[in-house]
């Protein structure tokens, strides 16, 4: 059976102390131009010195035309590398391996906040979203490389591409990306852009830098069959070191009636697949140390921890340690959360997003 506590092996780079991974939490709280600040540094150091195996990044935009509201991370430019490779060599004091999630929001952007207009893998008028051309669509692959290279010169571990929650690469993924030029159409088209992107990084960076994935399996236009045959497909190919399927409950059914008929739970899709050397790892839902056991005797290798980690910086310390740890219950207070190392604008924009979670 495998336990929480025991090191985490990839088929590249460092080993992670245990198979407890920090979520990419937007928080807002870098400067309008992208550079980390001293209280998102915290927030993550904090989550290194609890305990996590992985500290990843919030969401850091690769290109200015994909930032998608104020306070996001930035890792477009040379001018976000100092503050990058402060935080990266904080995080391995701490010893924890370290990851960017690279980003772009595409129609999801903020064009008021980037001052770019929005763009999107087709033409979106309602969205007042335009189509990118094919050679622009190039340039959001190297997009991609460039920022994960600037990761690994800034000391990080590695990277994971963002491609869920309908972000770009989501769009692109969607069955109405009816492009004809290769880039969408049919199931090989629409998913180019992900293979490209993983095979660009790959070409740019190291043999020991890891690179993992996240992915959304259904909504945002998304087909599960698609996705489960998407899944497999990166995990075979070894170019990846870690699969992050974003369910937002562990425990959640399929969304579609005729998707129930065949997976019992929505986690089962994945579960049921070849990796070979690629690690699978679930977030959703997960604020106790029964639930950490229970998602990996499913079959995972690793869980991923957001809430559970904003109300408990040692969250993986204390589930590690206790059978029956329950993080504290939301709502939680103010305080409470500047306690557990959340800035004031990571409060603010908490409070704003999920009210009912905040007690005063």
């Amino acid at each position: 059976m495998t336990q929480s506590f025991d090191p985490l092996h990839l088929a590249r780079g460092r080993s992670w102390r245990n198979r407890f991974m920090l979520a990419p939490l937007t928080n807002t709280q870098s400067h309008l131009d992208g550079t980390l600040s001293d209280e998102e540094i915290e927030w993550l150091v904090a989550r290194a010195r609890g305990g996590f195996g992985l500290v990843m990044t919030a969401a850091a935009y690769v290109a200015p035309s994909g930032k998608a509201w104020a306070g996001q991370l930035g890792i477009s430019g040379d001018e976000h590398l100092p503050g990058l490779e402060r935080l990266a060599t904080a995080l391995w004091e701490h010893g924890a391996v370290s990851s960017v999630q690279l980003h772009h929001g595409g129609k999801r952007a903020d064009a008021a906040v980037s001052g770019v207009p929005l763009v999107s893998a087709f033409d979106e008028p309602a969205k007042g979203a335009r189509a990118l051309s094919p050679g622009e669509i190039e340039q959001v692959v190297a997009d991609f490389a460039a920022a994960a290279r600037r990761a690994e010169q800034a000391g990080f571990d590695g990277a994971e591409i963002h491609g869920a929650h309908g972000y770009l690469l989501t769009q692109f993924l969607e069955p109405r990306n009816a492009r004809d030029d290769g880039w969408g159409g049919d199931y090989a088209g629409r998913t180019r852009i992900v293979r490209e992107v993983i095979a660009a990084i790959r070409a740019g960076t190291g043999p020991d830098f890891q690179l993992g994935m996240r992915l959304s399996p259904e909504r945002h236009g998304l087909v599960l069959d698609e996705m489960v045959t998407l899944a497999g497909e990166v995990m075979a190919a070894g170019e990846l070191d870690y699969l992050d399927m974003s369910l937002w409950d562990v425990r959640k059914q399929p969304h579609e009636e005729i998707d129930r008929v065949r997976y019992e739970l929505l986690l089962d899709a994945f579960t049921a697949l070849e990796r070979h050397a690629t690690r699978l790892g679930v977030a959703g839902a997960i604020a106790s140390a029964a639930d950490v056991r229970w998602s990996l005797d499913q079959g995972v290798d690793y869980v991923v921890v957001g809430k559970g980690a904003m109300v408990d910086h040692a969250f993986a310390t204390h589930a590690i340690a206790d059978e029956d740890y329950t993080a504290p219950a939301f709502p939680v207070g103010r305080d409470h959360l500047r306690r557990e190392f959340l800035g004031e604008r990571f409060v603010d924009y908490f409070s704003r997003g999920w009210p009912h979670l905040v007690a005063d």
